[in-house]
């Protein structure tokens, strides 16, 4: 999630107000400022959680096949990634359109603040090593340790966790929801471990979907968090 906004992929926004074809993003971007965007929210839904969107039906629809969007703020518009390969073989690349569509102005589902986030994802990272542990799930030995390790070397050859002007606080529970994040993938795919049985599969399952919930909800609130301290200070 969030990575298609990469170096190497062809973004275009289809269905802008005032543009009859698709535009590029710079060009889209500037548009949306004249229609009344300041800020940007970033939506994660996934079946069940419709995290971060606020209607109508047919944009949630669409925001939860793609399990991402953006929500403009100022305007009630959001955008909805598609995402594909073009080009020959050998010559592959991504292409991103992002549909914009009218979205309903109400406050986005189930977006904690960061200080909720914060402690939801200490509390469930808790809860969830000791029932893996318990469970001798890989996720939690050498190989998890490795991927962390790497992780961490990435973020330390100059990736920016968030663009200037955001809150300590949101980098905090960006980086650590990115690391909880990282350990659900390992656990879902490293295998059971020792978690051979059903009920310990289960238990496993179980164990780890709240967590991927909380770290999804922390995820939200952090990359939100410059835009809500913006509205907080305009009111």
């Amino acid at each position: 999630m969030l990575e298609i906004v990469g170096d190497d992929a062809v973004h275009r926004v289809e269905g802008l107000p005032g543009e009859s074809a698709p535009v590029g993003l710079t060009l889209a971007l500037g548009r949306l400022r004249t229609l009344g965007v300041s800020g940007l929210r970033v939506a994660l839904p996934a079946p069940g959680h419709p995290l971060g969107l606020s209607g109508p039906p047919e944009f949630n629809a669409r925001a939860l096949d793609a399990e991402e969007a953006v929500i403009c703020h100022g305007a009630a518009l959001g955008l909805v990634p598609e995402v594909y390969e073009a080009g020959p073989d050998g010559d592959v690349h991504v292409e991103v359109v992002w549909h914009v569509l009218p979205v309903r102005e109400a406050p986005p589902a189930d977006v904690p603040s960061l200080g909720e986030a914060e402690r939801e994802l200490a509390e469930a990272l808790r809860d969830a090593t000791e029932v893996l542990s318990r469970l001798d799930v890989a996720g939690s030995g050498p190989v998890a340790e490795a991927a962390i390790d790497a992780y961490r070397a990435r973020a330390e050859r100059g990736r920016e966790v968030l663009a200037p002007g955001y809150p300590p606080r949101a980098v905090r529970v960006l980086e650590l929801a990115q690391r909880v994040g990282l350990l659900v993938s390992l656990a879902y795919e490293n295998g059971h471990g020792g978690a051979m049985s059903a009920s310990e599969m289960g238990a496993r399952a179980a164990a780890l979907r709240p967590v991927e919930r909380v770290a999804r909800r922390a995820l939200v609130a952090a990359y939100n968090a410059y835009v809500e301290e913006r509205e907080r200070g305009a009111r």
